[in-house]
């Protein structure tokens, strides 16, 4: 239970660190750089992978966004942010899925070379930016789904860089399907986790008023 209620005093005291906020600024920064060159390149590349990778970075965007809002306030209001982006996480998973099976039944082409040096660059960003929220992964709810959205973008992007593989090889875009399935899952899953979080959080600061 320790883990899913502000876990550690790192997670307390980097609420008004200058620090964190810096970090978030620059996660947010690189985040909406990479959607607008994901996207763009998903569409020319017809790659529903890269696609779902930028909406994904679109959407990390605005959750950084919320974490910039929130950071400093009440455990009631951080646990309701929290509760807010693991709902935008369902919806991403939801959507992807949706996507990836309009992808089956209409059939794509995806070009090989681009997944890659896309892919190669996404991963690059994410690295950078989880490796300047490590140090936060176990602080409170709001916290944990930052890090759980950097930890699991840098796995979706090492999937989109083996479908590039697999559209290479095997020159059928079905690798480029399967990949867009698991990072829907990837995204339900931290959906999931973070909604259990947030909830543990809201039951502490109820427990704190009375």
């Amino acid at each position: 239970m320790a883990d899913s209620c502000c876990a550690g005093k790192s997670g307390t005291s980097a609420l008004n660190d200058p620090r964190w906020r810096r970090i978030l600024w620059i996660a947010l920064v690189i985040n909406a750089a990479m959607f607008g060159v994901e996207i763009v390149a998903g569409v020319a590349a017809d790659s529903r992978a890269l696609q779902a990778d930028a909406l994904d970075f679109l959407g990390d965007s605005a959750n950084y966004a919320i974490s910039l809002g929130v950071a400093g306030m009440a455990l009631t209001w951080r646990a309701r942010a929290a509760l807010l982006k693991a709902a935008t996480m369902l919806a991403f998973g939801l959507w992807v899925l949706a996507s990836t099976l309009w992808g089956f039944l209409s059939g794509s082409s995806p070009h090989a070379e681009t997944m890659g040096i896309i892919g190669t660059a996404a991963l690059a960003a994410n690295v950078i930016v989880a490796l300047l929220l490590y140090r936060y992964r176990t602080g409170d709810a709001n916290m944990r789904s930052v890090w759980i959205c950097s930890r699991n973008d840098a796995l979706g992007n090492l999937a989109v860089l083996a479908a590039a593989l697999g559209v290479f090889g095997t020159g059928q875009g079905w690798p480029d399907l399967i990949v867009a399935s698991i990072m829907a899952a990837l995204a339900i899953w931290g959906s999931l986790d973070v909604f259990r979080h947030a909830r543990g959080d809201l039951t502490v600061a109820a427990q704190e008023a009375r």
